[in-house]
């Protein structure tokens, strides 16, 4: 049976591209450059994949992750780490430019927490 770290990463990735495939890009890339001339025509103008690293904090606090300059997101995601670990929110921000996330984790009064969002122009 898969961890709930696996399930809750999955899911992400599995939101991130259902976001994508809307927006008219068939899957995700990874910003690393390592992309043809052909795969970054099809991608949006200013695509990025931006993080925010793994941290701890409260049970239940918001961990809010915006896009750089004007971008604006199309997708996102995250992940709660630690034992008995629960992501409760993944969402996009009001203003659509970010990505929120919280979780909780049972037995203990934080959690880590690590956001991922999808940007472009």
């Amino acid at each position: 049976m898969p961890s709930l770290k696996t399930t809750s990463v999955a899911l992400a990735v599995a939101a991130a591209a259902t976001c994508l495939a809307s927006a008219g890009v068939a899957s995700a890339q990874s910003t690393e450059g390592r992309r043809s001339p052909e795969r970054a025509a099809q991608l949006p103008a200013g695509y990025q994949i931006v993080t925010l690293p793994n941290a701890n904090v409260p049970n239940f606090q918001r961990r809010t992750l915006y896009c750089p300059g004007s971008k604006h997101v199309l997708g996102g995601g995250a992940e709660a780490q630690g034992n008995g670990a629960i992501l409760v929110g993944s969402f996009p921000t009001q203003d659509g430019r970010g990505w929120i996330a919280l979780g909780r984790q049972i037995g203990y009064n934080d959690v880590g927490i690590s956001v991922y969002a999808i940007c472009a122009d």
